[in-house]
């Protein structure tokens, strides 16, 4: 297993010599258990990084345009804006938006053909990267691969993994609670873009602090990314993108700047932000009904995979994010099964058959994709094991 995971007593793993690439897990995984706190925190260290952060304050401008807002809007903000992501990504939004529509009629079969190589590049980097190996360690993977995948995630315009992991975890570990960064009972614009437009709830902030993140900080790609994160920004985000297209095969600047650094950009940010919206809100609940994550194929179809939200957040170790691997809708899970076959990527966490049939008999709303829930005959059997 990978280090800092831990299985719920009773669980047993099958195919677990070396030469296994899937590890088939029978018993449920604790998200409290395997996204722990770090206990080197003291609560006297605790208490003066939440004293630095409550001790400030928004500036007199800000307050003053945040209350004219609210009082233009009729709208109530629970925390402070954070002006600058407002203009950032609003200025994002809204130049996109402006310049579509004079360079549009411009494009080319090239354009289209290296913003979707570019786009897949960047969701291949959050998916299988930043959500499935580092956030959830759902699988393994050798040096090579880490780098590719975290090149590809500078691709997508997003924050450092660091902040990426640390808030995907507190996210699973508090869902739907003060302390989740998109809490999605705070609504749909809040869960989708909102939360990077106010300053986090205290109660984020503390738990972000104490969630234990010694698994990932120990490996030194996720430290080099961390360490020269803005010139890996700018150059995979920006410079690549826009040269490459211009340079080698002779396609307008302008053209090639606003089709990868600015719509692509705003196309792959906001196909992520809709695994924390739509598939928070707008779907089913045939694993769990009791929590709010739920299936949404058609964010799935955008997110690479990402959008079978109510099956991962009840097994989010599961490599698949889902519970059948169908690539036309899983396209993350094509290229993991890819590099598992060339031995680059092992260790492939998934459950049960007989561990989900139990789940979706005991909590699933009944519209799982086999119809009743007393025939479950057709889910299909994972391999055991893979030769590298």
């Amino acid at each position: 297993m990978a280090p800092g995971r831990d299985i719920s007593p009773g669980a047993s793993v099958q195919g677990k010599d070396k030469s296994s690439t899937k590890e088939i897990i029978t018993d449920t995984n604790n998200n409290a258990v395997s996204m722990g706190d770090d206990k080197s925190i003291s609560d006297r260290e605790l208490d003066a990084y939440m004293e630095r952060y409550n001790r400030w304050q928004q500036s007199a401008a800000g307050k003053w345009a945040q209350d004219k807002l609210a009082d233009w809007t009729g709208l109530k903000f629970d925390n402070e804006i954070k002006w600058k992501n407002v203009f950032l990504l609003g200025t994002l939004h809204l130049v996109t938006a402006a310049l579509f529509f004079v360079y549009v009629w411009e494009a080319t079969p090239v354009t289209y053909l290296w913003c979707f190589f570019v786009g897949g590049c960047a969701g291949f980097g959050v998916t299988a990267g930043a959500h499935r190996l580092w956030t959830h360690r759902a699988y393994k993977a050798n040096l090579p691969l880490r780098v590719i995948l975290m090149c590809c995630f500078c691709m997508s315009g997003q924050n450092t993994l660091y902040d990426w992991i640390r808030d995907h975890r507190i996210h699973h570990k508090y869902s739907e609670t003060d302390a989740d960064p998109h809490n999605s009972n705070r609504g749909f614009f809040f869960a989708h873009v909102g939360w990077l437009l106010l300053r986090k709830h205290p109660e984020c902030i503390k738990k972000g602090r104490l969630i234990d993140m010694s698994d990932i900080m120990a490996d030194p790609v996720v430290r080099f990314q961390e360490k020269y994160f803005p010139l890996l920004k700018t150059l995979f985000t920006y410079v690549i993108p826009s040269v490459i297209p211009w340079y080698f095969f002779g396609q307008d600047f302008m053209l090639s700047f606003l089709s990868n650094c600015l719509l692509r950009n705003v196309l792959t940010l906001n196909f992520t932000w809709l695994v924390n919206s739509a598939a928070h809100m707008y779907g089913s609940k045939p694993y769990d009904n009791r929590i709010q994550p739920v299936e949404n194929k058609w964010v799935s179809m955008v997110a690479m995979g990402e959008g079978w939200h109510n099956y991962h957040h009840v097994f989010p170790w599961d490599y698949k994010a889902a519970e059948l691997g169908d690539y036309k809708v899983n396209v993350s899970t094509f290229w993991i099964d890819l590099f598992a076959k060339i031995g680059w990527a092992w260790d492939l966490k998934e459950p049960s058959k007989e561990l989900v049939k139990r789940t979706i008999a005991k909590y699933g709303d009944g519209t799982h994709i086999n119809g009743k829930i007393e025939h479950l005959a057709e889910v299909p059997y994972p391999e055991t094991q893979k030769t590298q």
